[in-house]
């Protein structure tokens, strides 16, 4: 799905700190430690000479379909832990709803590999349910607690320009040395392309380019799959890769670039149609630095030495982001009792996807062909910018373009996000909100009315 927000998306942020950075303004919010002022002022404990390394974590998803982004995110929790770092400076939003669901064969344990150890034991609750709001991540990034309201996984959304002014602004304060991010979602590339400038001490890697779905791994019926109790994807992709790669390298010899080499190899799944390009943005020549610097390094990996050998296998059978819910639902059909209550529930789940998605895409569709004729439309709303430029122009007209659209159609949702570039090509062909808002109107007389409705979930910009 197109992110331009972080509704399903995983973060992982390491940033090394200052010891000389100056202090933030008083009126911080509070962190889930009694570490604040190490954060703000860059102390702790830096007893390897680095610095201070703080890890932020977020998993922007909810929902038993959307298990992979948890578990990644419980997975990286381990491997910082692992390398060293203290529970005060690890950072972890997740909603939590997946550990003790119902739909969980083994409550309690999560798991992120087929063969996989619990991954879950232990990870801090530091923002979880309905904490996991944009404003919490913006406001621990800059140590404001004057942050914007709303939220993820409900809406609205984080856009690509609100986190890049964001990274500025952190910048500017001097409270880090460095930083490195990695983003899992779909179309991925489009959060840094063109906005992520050089000089900020920002290394960037995405799951995808701005203009391709990423992919969800160890999925129910694919190879490798999962436990054949499990009818939901344990991974994504990208994130495994790098997290795989991580569990088996020395990574106070191992550098950011080998690292983007070995998962970008992975990652692309054999030039299949089943897999996406990683890419790398802001300052590439960070990349020449040892993953230990951000991440530690686990002391059972200290004496390896082979690095450039990628002992990671090359390919598997991958399940599209955007599909992750329905095959859950569809497994989750299959497996249950005729006639139970199981079952019927996931019938239900699988018909009202299947309708919003028909209803959004079909919307989609038609308010261009209102706007811009039947014959013009396809090329307008489908046209991808050159790379390096961002996804639109005006920021604040694609948020008043999403909202207007929703305001009469309903939500755009996870799925949804995958037409953000043509919502996005409507502002770029200078089309007014009156003009939008009278389309939408048209397009839609009526929304279904199910989970996916906006009265329920809200509105995305």
């Amino acid at each position: 799905m197109i992110r331009y927000t972080v509704g399903v998306v995983l973060f992982i942020v390491t940033l090394i700190l200052t010891v000389e950075s100056r202090s933030l303004a008083d009126d911080v919010l509070k962190l889930p430690s009694e570490a604040l002022s190490d954060f703000i002022h860059g102390g702790g404990d830096g007893d390897d000479g680095v610095g201070t390394r703080w890890a932020v974590l977020i998993a922007g998803s909810s929902g038993y379909w959307n298990y992979r982004h948890q578990a990644d995110v419980c997975h990286a929790y381990q491997i910082m832990k692992k390398g060293g770092l203290k529970d005060e400076n690890i950072i972890v939003f997740m909603y939590d709803d997946i550990a003790f669901s119902e739909e969980n064969p083994h409550p309690g344990v999560v798991i992120n590999n087929p063969r996989g150890e619990d991954v879950y034991a232990g990870v801090p609750k530091d923002y979880t349910g309905e904490e996991i709001t944009v404003g919490n991540f913006l406001a621990v990034l800059l140590g404001d607690k004057t942050a914007l309201t709303g939220g993820m996984p409900t809406n609205p959304y984080l856009y690509a320009d609100d986190l890049n002014d964001v990274l500025k602004k952190k910048h500017a304060s001097g409270t880090y040395k460095s930083l490195v991010f990695y983003l899992e979602a779909c179309e991925s590339g489009s959060i840094f392309e063109g906005l992520l400038p050089k000089g900020l001490n920002i290394y960037a890697t995405t799951a995808s380019n701005a203009e391709e779905s990423s992919w969800g791994t160890y999925c129910p019926g694919e190879y490798p799959s999962p436990p054949p109790e499990y009818d939901t994807c344990l991974g994504d992709l990208y994130s495994i890769a790098w997290m795989e790669d991580s569990d088996i390298h020395n990574l106070r010899t191992e550098t950011l670039k080998q690292q983007y080499h070995l998962v970008k190899d992975r990652t692309i799944n054999q030039n299949s149609d089943m897999g996406s390009h990683v890419m790398q943005y802001g300052d590439i020549d960070l990349s020449a630095e040892h993953l230990f610097l951000y991440m530690g390094s686990n002391p059972a990996n200290d004496n390896l030495t082979s690095i450039d050998e990628n002992s990671l296998p090359l390919s598997s059978r991958t399940v599209n982001q955007r599909d992750a819910d329905l095959l859950h639902f569809w497994h989750k059909f299959k497996k249950s009792p005729e006639g139970s209550p199981r079952k019927v529930d996931a019938q239900k789940q699988f018909v009202d996807v299947m309708t919003h998605r028909l209803h959004i895409d079909q919307s989609i569709k038609l308010v261009g062909k209102l706007l811009f004729g039947f014959a013009k439309a396809p090329a307008v709303l489908e046209v991808v910018r050159p790379a390096g430029q961002p996804l639109v122009d005006d920021w604040n007209c694609l948020k008043t373009m999403v909202r207007t659209f929703e305001t009469h159609c309903g939500s755009l949702s996870q799925y949804g996000m995958k037409h953000m570039r043509s919502i996005a090509n409507i502002c770029n062909a200078g089309v007014q909100k009156e003009q939008m808002a009278e389309a939408s109107a048209q397009a839609c007389t009526s929304v279904p009315h199910s989970s996916w409705s906006s009265v329920r979930k809200g509105f995305s910009a």
